[in-house]
């Protein structure tokens, strides 16, 4: 086994995850195998291996303590759930059962990890990540990202060969054709589930690594991976919208527009059908593009990128979604993915300068100045401000050049308020008001909050 560093990428909001539910009743997992083996839905000696392997994580158990306990105990309750609610299916055993017995293996025998890092399991190529409270589960979007980047280098075919080998058998059938899911709780979705970010990805390196490797297995597996962009959530992540289409990152939220996810996946049906020429890769592609090109305007907010329609990007997604329209770019300038396409594709420039401002943003110091001029004495007040972007704001009060109140806080654009707790005297007070966005640029401005025996605020 190796640690991988520690890549942020688009799989995940910055909300929490969400624990182990209560298991609902249902069949037991051991009920789930034996009913399959005896309808021919898997071999005996598949049988044999799961059952196995179940039991092995079980008696494992019984001997950790703490986290090591805690973590694999989520992951055997989470095969336990799916057993329960009637998903434990042929088709999801392998990854299912892998995530199992790679959990069994890790939290008996390795080190404690910090929420966040990835680690692999030599000679195999697949990427998985640690999601604190749900053990070790397959970063999918993460190993598609591997794939991409054995594909780009250009000398490790055997490589991308190996990684596509090990996850194309650990796909489910889902959608009315397969997904690569995730089977752990995230951010208030129960598994299993899917996302639009992942499977995009997933039929960009497979149609690239056909065109390569002349695999007919990897174009079949692109083209049944499409069947989530054809469906709605929960089982696939098409929104139908007026403009077209849009591809949820979650198939569990269909009505968080998470912008960098829904790019990424244009990106990679782009991919796929310059590739493959397949008319419904460019119907999906088009219905998407419609979408995005009346949707990229309204995540600017003139100084920093929208996440979603609820809060601004950190930097890490600001950074991404500015190099995902780059990539949507670059393409559409060329036209569209297929030259017969019944549409012209109009969203190129959309897509660069959108882009480009979003690069901007990255060296633009935030604009910040004081609004409140009046605050009542002895109070728990608020200071307000105005704010263009994201960022770690500080009021410092003085007064006869010597400082009385110093505060800080991470707050969004608009008019946020930091709390002074303001003295009894009354009088002129002066206030410096810094901010730093999230990419280092500083910004100060100055002025003047008078204190007064029952002011309102102004």
């Amino acid at each position: 086994m190796r640690v991988l560093a520690v890549l942020v990428v688009v799989v995940g909001t910055t909300a929490a995850i969400a624990p182990a539910h209560a298991l609902a009743r249902g069949p037991s997992v051991g009920g789930v195998l034996t009913s399959l083996e005896r309808r021919g839905a898997i071999t005996e000696a598949a049988y044999t291996h799961y059952r196995g392997a179940y039991a092995a994580a079980q008696s494992s158990l019984r001997r950790l303590t703490g986290t090591r306990r805690a973590e694999l105990q989520s992951v055997i309750s989470n095969v336990q759930a799916i057993a329960a609610s009637g998903e434990l299916t042929p088709s999801r055993l392998g990854a299912l059962f892998l995530t199992l017995e790679r959990n069994r293996q890790w939290w008996t025998t390795e080190p404690l990890l910090s929420s966040g890092e990835r680690v692999s399991f030599p000679p195999s190529r697949l990427v998985w990540e640690y999601y604190a409270g749900q053990g070790i589960e397959i970063q999918w979007l993460g190993t598609f990202g591997e794939a991409n980047g054995y594909y780009l280098s250009g000398h490790e075919n055997a490589n991308l060969r190996q990684l596509l080998g090990e996850a194309i058998p650990l796909a489910s059938e889902r959608a009315g054709g397969i997904a690569w899911e995730y089977l752990f709780h995230f951010d208030g979705g129960s598994p299993p589930w899917t996302s639009g970010l992942s499977q995009g990805t997933a039929v960009q390196v497979l149609a690239r690594a056909w065109s390569r490797l002349k695999e007919p297995a990897y174009l079949t597996a692109a083209q049944q991976a499409l069947g989530v962009f054809q469906t709605a959530p929960p089982q696939g992540v098409r929104v139908k919208t007026r403009a077209g289409a849009e591809y949820a990152e979650y198939s569990y939220a269909p009505s968080d527009r998470i912008l960098n996810g829904f790019i990424q996946a244009l990106v990679g049906l782009y991919d796929y059908t310059s590739i493959t020429k397949d008319p419904l890769g460019l119907a999906l592609f088009e219905a998407g593009d419609a979408q995005a090109r009346a949707e990229v305007p309204r995540y600017d907010t003139g100084a920093w990128s929208l996440y979603d329609q609820f809060g601004e990007s950190s930097l890490n997604y600001h950074e991404l979604l500015a190099e995902f329209l780059q990539h949507l770019c670059e393409r559409t300038r060329k036209g569209p993915p297929v030259r017969q396409a019944s549409a012209a594709i109009a969203g190129d420039e959309i897509y660069c300068t959108t882009a480009q401002r979003f690069t901007t943003d990255l060296r633009t110091p935030p604009a910040v100045s004081l609004i409140t001029t009046t605050l009542p004495t002895g109070a728990r007040a608020g200071v307000q401000v105005s704010l263009s972007k994201i960022a770690t704001v500080r009021i410092t009060v003085r007064r006869n050049g010597r400082t009385v109140w110093s505060n800080a806080a991470t707050v969004e654009r608009g008019r946020p308020r930091l709390l002074w707790v303001t003295p009894s005297q009354t009088g002129a007070y002066s206030i410096t008001v810094t901010a730093a966005d999230l990419a280092g640029n500083f910004a100060t401005g100055t002025g003047t909050i008078t204190l007064a025996k029952g002011a309102k605020p102004h």
